[in-house]
């Protein structure tokens, strides 16, 4: 099973899904992040989000949708802020499509600290989320329902 998270920057929150989704994954399941205008590089409290977590950034980086172009992931999740005015990436292939909307933790504004809170804040919620849909049993699950449980699951 092949997930795609999608995002605008491809610098935190799909970065963010992809590592954490790796990270509590079986075997035989694997996700990838792209976005509509990668910034081309990943935010570094990402990464340190990430390492801190005791997550493995290996292998991350910011890049475009047309890097998946020949992907067919059987999920596709955007990962924008549509509340703050985003546009979110579209994805036209046949995956079940979800939207689990995310604040940009890259846009907080505060302290130091402030901000590496956002990240983790965002971080937990990603986590949160992956946890309820490995969760599922999708195989017993057809298209309907698993748009439906994604549609809760983006509301955690």
């Amino acid at each position: 099973m092949k997930i795609l998270f999608l995002c605008t920057a491809n610098s935190c929150r799909s970065i963010l899904c992809e590592a954490v989704f790796n990270h509590l994954a079986p075997e035989g399941m694997k996700a990838y992040s792209a976005g509509s205008q990668p910034k081309g590089e990943v935010h570094p409290l990402s990464l340190r989000t990430l390492e801190q977590a005791g997550i493995c950034t290996d292998g991350l980086f910011s890049k475009a949708c047309d890097a998946h172009e020949k992907l067919a992931p059987d999920f596709v999740i955007t990962v924008c802020d549509k509340a703050a005015g985003e546009a979110c990436p579209v994805f036209f292939g046949p995956a079940v499509k979800g939207h689990w909307g995310l604040a940009d933790p890259s846009e907080y504004h505060g302290t130091h600290a402030e901000i590496e809170a956002a990240f983790e804040a965002t971080l937990e919620q990603i986590k949160t989320r992956l946890e309820a849909f490995l969760a599922l049993p999708l195989p017993q699950m057809n298209a309907e329902q698993l748009k439906a449980e994604l549609a809760l699951i983006g509301t955690l």
